[in-house]
């Protein structure tokens, strides 16, 4: 397979990243082609749909190799499950499937024709192998069940932050961030209370604790 095009936004690390694409929909990434592939009749009709589909890999593994268990972070990170039954990155094909809200296809001077998409779950530079339409009709089914990853789907915390904190951010960065932090962006199997936490968000770093259900905002920097 040839990489098609890359996966451009602020996650420059995996830490803080949504766990499945969708939750954090003011989340804005676009998806720049590679060279070859910046042709922009591939793209004829694409404007008619709400939604895309991503097919891309991990890229970032450090792991060699695979293991038919895996640790879900749902779980807490202490119970093994197939690889087969979760959507971990250690596969023996490292393949993410993700479906993202198409908000604009933009063309620019340097770059071609790009997508703008929303609520993407990848790092940046991620590598993208093939783009296809969301269709309702047959992709969504309601009625389908979601095995032990549904159990936990209501799973979230209390989030409190200063004003004085949000206010360097624009309102709709402070929607996205809130909603990022309300999904716990820590490693499940990290629960200290006192251990002070952070990632980068719109160019300033985060740092958060958490204590039972509680995350509080204690620091926003440059």
């Amino acid at each position: 397979m040839q990489v098609i095009a890359r996966v451009h936004n602020q996650f420059k690390e995996k830490f803080a990243l949504p766990r499945q694409a969708g939750l954090t929909e003011g989340l804005v990434s676009t998806v720049v082609f590679e060279r070859e592939f910046r042709v922009k009749e591939a793209l004829r009709g694409l404007e008619g749909y709400s939604h895309i589909w991503l097919i891309w890999g991990f890229h970032d593994n450090k792991r060699e190799g695979w293991s038919p268990t895996v640790r879900p972070p749902r779980l807490g990170g202490n119970k093994r499950m197939g690889v087969f039954a979760t959507r971990s990155p250690y596969r023996p094909n490292p393949i993410g499937l993700s479906c993202v809200e198409l908000l604009e296809i933009r063309e620019t001077k340097d770059q071609g024709t790009v997508l703008v998409v929303a609520g993407a779950d990848m790092m940046d530079g991620t590598p993208v192998y093939d783009i296809k339409p969301y269709l309702p009709f047959a992709d969504s089914i309601p009625h389908a069940r979601a095995g032990f990853a549904g159990e936990h789907e209501k799973d979230g915390l209390q989030v409190e932050c200063r004003q004085e904190l949000l206010s360097v951010f624009s309102a709709e960065e402070q929607k996205s961030l809130l909603s990022l932090l309300s999904q716990d962006p820590r490693p499940h199997y990290q629960q200290d209370p006192d251990r002070l936490y952070g990632f980068s968000f719109q160019g300033r770093e985060v740092r958060f604790r958490v204590r039972e259900k509680v995350l509080t905002v204690e620091q926003v920097e440059e």
